[in-house]
């Protein structure tokens, strides 16, 4: 008998040990069209999960989905979600100077219908995903991403929360903080010259007069860009890294989701 349930204990710690190899962060380009029109996102995922997991979309930043963005969602996967990163501007559209990406930015600022309308075509495809859970979602943004996660939750979306980092906090027309449904979190550099205090002082009574829930933190010594190593260490430049603001940012992030999906 106890020779028989050694041998099985060992075929399962076999089985098991096996699984465990094969699992991997699946990280891949993900193609899907809007009003015929190409877009270009990516998509990371546990292979090694096979229920239903809570889905993350990932807004990118000012030049574009990158590399940045592929490292978050691989992140967020090793986490256990389903993260995909959004592409708003399209296939092949991804500016390389500052002037470039400004003027392409500059047309969603501009419209933000049409910025609701772009990031919410990726939402629609995160949740068409079978391994997502369409009860559990979130998105994040950085910079210009965090701008339109917090435009994506004035549009009225149906998802549990929102995070934004470094992101642009003014409001086209404060009266739409009506239609958020979700939960809100800003992630904010305390000495972001790209994000003046009147934006700052702005966001905060949106939130207030239309009584939403939200959380505002702001990280001393931090300026724009403080999660991207990529902005360099030089916060006279007005975006620079800041690794305790990174860390603690990205654990405030977990923190939240941890309510918003429990």
């Amino acid at each position: 008998m106890y020779i028989i349930n050694l041998f099985f204990l060992l075929v399962l710690l076999t089985l098991n040990f096996s699984n465990n190899l094969k699992a991997e962060i699946v990280g891949m380009d993900y193609e899907y069209k809007i009003g015929g029109e190409t877009y270009q996102g990516y998509v990371a995922y546990d292979n090694s999960i096979k229920e239903k997991v809570p889905g993350v979309l990932i807004v990118h930043q000012w030049k574009g989905l990158g590399e940045y963005e592929k490292m978050r969602a691989k992140m967020l996967a090793e986490l256990g979600y389903v993260a995909f990163a959004v592409d708003v501007y399209g296939k092949g559209i991804r500016p390389q100077t500052p002037q470039d990406a400004g003027q392409e930015a500059g047309k969603f600022y501009a419209d933000r219908q049409l910025f609701r309308d772009r990031i919410t075509a990726g939402l629609n495809e995160l949740m068409k995903m079978e391994n997502t859970d369409k009860n559990k979602i979130a998105a994040i943004g950085y910079c210009f991403g965090g701008g339109g996660v917090l435009e994506l939750a004035r549009s009225g979306a149906d998802i549990n929360g929102v995070v934004s980092f470094h992101g642009s906090l003014k409001s086209g027309n404060p009266e739409d903080a009506k239609n958020i449904k979700c939960r809100v979190l800003v992630q904010h550099g305390a000495i972001d010259p790209y994000v003046p205090e009147e934006d700052v002082i702005g966001f905060k009574k949106e939130m207030e007069d239309a009584g939403k829930d939200y959380v505002l933190t702001e990280y001393s010594g931090a300026v724009h860009a403080f999660t991207d190593k990529s902005a360099g260490d030089d916060p006279s430049k007005g975006a620079a890294y800041n690794e305790k603001a990174d860390k603690r940012s990205w654990q405030a992030m977990k923190t939240f989701f941890s309510e918003i999906f429990n």
